[in-house]
């Protein structure tokens, strides 16, 4: 079977054995409630049926046999035969225990997506009382999930980050952890990227637009009044807002002679601005008289 994150994960808490006999008895239970189907215990991961095998007591220990699934593309299911079908186990008084099942859980009927297709943690369970069960256990690690069916199946899943990390770090899957929270650092870095270029492309379609207005007000003034008659300092902005349409306000105030601040410059511009509307009647009116 292809490596997927789900299957490293479920691998890696698999040959993390308890060593508490409560938490390895609270294991074996939750992965026989959770996992069992037909009257045997499935699974598609080699290392969680060794698992399963290794904790059993050896005087009573099941064998595990490999089966070709017809449904999954023929995919390997190990299936180890339950003596009896098992019922919902006792509710734990430790806390090593109440996770040791929630990672039974997991291990049993759950799946965690690939980071790139964004974050998904999943729980189907085979029937309402196991889905319930789950519910509980995430709610004692102060985690919401929300509820759906597929295929009449119960399902139980998070998509918040947050919450899929809180759910990994309780069930010892600190690996994962550390992958999710670098792909979490990445994905938002690249998103305060994307927002600064989208701030820093709106600053210059906003600077061009104010320059252009600048310029055709400039001109009209340039036509209708004559830049020689207005006083040295707009004489000047006006000029060089003409020569240099591409510069900011900054870069123009830089040029004056003295340089003066980009509020100064900005000011003069304004000013040229509503100079040149007292034109714009005028030159309408001429228009429409020839």
């Amino acid at each position: 079977m292809r490596s997927t994150l789900s299957a490293d994960v479920k691998d890696a808490l698999a040959r993390d054995l308890p060593r508490r006999p409560c938490c390895r008895e609270a294991l074996l239970r939750g992965l026989a409630y959770y996992g069992a189907s037909g009257g045997a215990f499935r699974t598609q991961r080699a290392a969680v049926a060794r698992l399963f095998h290794a904790l059993q007591p050896r005087d009573r220990a099941t064998p595990v046999t490999a089966q070709t699934s017809k449904r999954l593309y023929r995919a390997t299911v190990y299936v180890a035969e339950l003596p009896e079908q098992p019922k919902r186990p006792p509710k734990p008084t430790r806390r090593c225990c109440r996770r040791v099942e929630l990672r039974a859980a997991f291990l049993a009927c759950g799946s965690l997506s690939l980071p790139g297709k964004g974050y998904h943690l999943e729980f189907t369970a085979t029937h309402a009382e196991a889905a319930d069960r789950i519910a509980e256990l995430l709610a004692a690690e102060g985690v919401r999930a929300k509820r759906a069916d597929r295929r009449g199946r119960p399902l139980l899943y998070l998509k918040e980050g947050e919450g899929i990390v809180a759910v990994l770090g309780a069930i010892g899957a600190h690996g994962a952890v550390l992958h999710l929270e670098d792909v979490r650092a990445v994905k938002e870095t690249k998103n305060r990227i994307h927002r600064l270029v989208n701030v820093e492309a709106a600053n210059v379609a906003r600077a061009v637009a104010a320059a252009t207005r600048q310029r055709r007000a400039i001109e009209l003034l340039r036509d209708a009044h004559g830049l020689q008659n207005l006083t040295p300092a707009l004489r000047e902005a006006a000029e060089l807002r003409l020569n240099n349409p591409e510069l900011t306000l900054g870069e123009l105030a830089a040029l004056c002679r003295p340089p003066a601040s980009r509020a100064t410059l900005n000011g003069r511009l304004q000013a040229l601005m509503r100079l040149a509307q007292r034109y714009q009647p005028e030159q309408a009116s001429h228009k429409g008289t020839r």
